[in-house]
């Protein structure tokens, strides 16, 4: 699944959002669990169970023992919905993960030209975008830094992105927020310019922020490059989010040739307390399919 049919996907929730956050969740006859990683779901992967409304989808979340959420398109949706969902959150002790932080431009480069117009565009986003995260009590915020330019050499274009993300990191890190860059793979996102997981690390560390770290996709690094255990190892001290979603299909994992059983076990060894995002869709279709989502992870949770 592309990352843009993907948020395009989770948009279908946004008038479900607009419309009432204060349906209650329908037919819940499972029992109350809790998982020692902290997994977050997204609206509509378990609306069979929780209603069209995010508040019964927050609460069936809660009851199954997701203690997190993210949420791409956040930013599309008004105050009155963000500062509602945010207190239904409160109240379920459901933490805030990541949201897009800024218009993504899939078709024409942007922050690798190094043009002024381009800049003062995503500056301007990311300011708004901390307001946003204030009202959300959220933390971290997506960046994708957009295609490649084919005129413009890359060390160029990398220089162009250090430069605005360094920018960026200054206006954000007065708030205790984090940008995490994502790299995105070649098949679903052709001609991107942040790719692989060493780049990103590069660029993390040519910015030299606390707010400017990695968001690190295992189903988009699986594509792009594998050796996804030496990668996360390599690149742990700049890495502040996980996503995942197995491959090929972008499914829960246990439905590809992702071993998420080692991967889990990893971050474990490692102390990881942070958030991972469960950013893929449910391989069957109605509530058996959202019950195959907890149970898939469920069964990595024991590992």
């Amino acid at each position: 699944m592309k990352r843009r049919n993907f948020i395009k996907n989770t948009a279908m929730t946004t008038t479900a959002v607009a419309t009432g956050l204060t349906a209650s969740a329908t037919n819940i006859e499972l029992q109350e669990n809790t998982f020692s990683l902290n997994f977050a779901p997204h609206l509509g992967m378990f609306q069979k169970h929780g209603g069209d409304a995010p508040l019964g989808q927050f609460k069936f979340m809660a009851q199954r023992g997701f203690r997190a959420f993210e949420d791409n398109e956040l930013k599309k949706r008004n105050v009155a919905t963000q500062t509602e969902m945010a207190k239904a959150m409160k109240r379920l002790e459901i933490q805030m993960g990541v949201f897009v932080a800024h218009t993504i431009h899939w078709d024409k480069p942007s922050l690798v030209t190094g043009k002024e117009e381009w800049e003062i565009e995503f500056l301007a986003e990311i300011r708004n975008s901390i307001e946003v995260a204030k009202r959300m009590n959220a933390k971290w915020m997506t960046v994708v830094p957009g295609t490649i330019d084919p005129k413009l050499s890359i060390g160029y274009q990398t220089a162009n992105v250090i430069q605005t993300l360094r920018k960026a990191a200054q206006i954000i890190e007065k708030h205790d927020l984090i940008m995490v860059i994502e790299p995105l793979n070649f098949r679903d996102h052709p001609n991107m310019f942040l790719t692989r997981a060493d780049q990103a690390y590069m660029i993390c560390k040519a910015v030299n922020s606390p707010s400017c770290k990695i968001l690190f996709d295992v189903y988009h690094q699986q594509i792009t490059e594998g050796n996804i255990i030496p990668n996360i190892e390599q690149c742990w001290d700049e890495i502040a989010y996980f996503q995942v979603g197995d491959n090929p299909g972008r499914k829960e994992p246990g439905t590809g040739e992702i071993n998420f059983n080692n991967i889990f076990k990893l971050l474990r060894e490692k102390g990881y307390t942070g958030i991972i995002g469960m950013e893929h869709g449910n391989s069957q279709k109605g509530r058996a399919g959202e019950l195959k989502i907890i149970e898939a992870y469920q069964d990595i949770d024991k590992y």
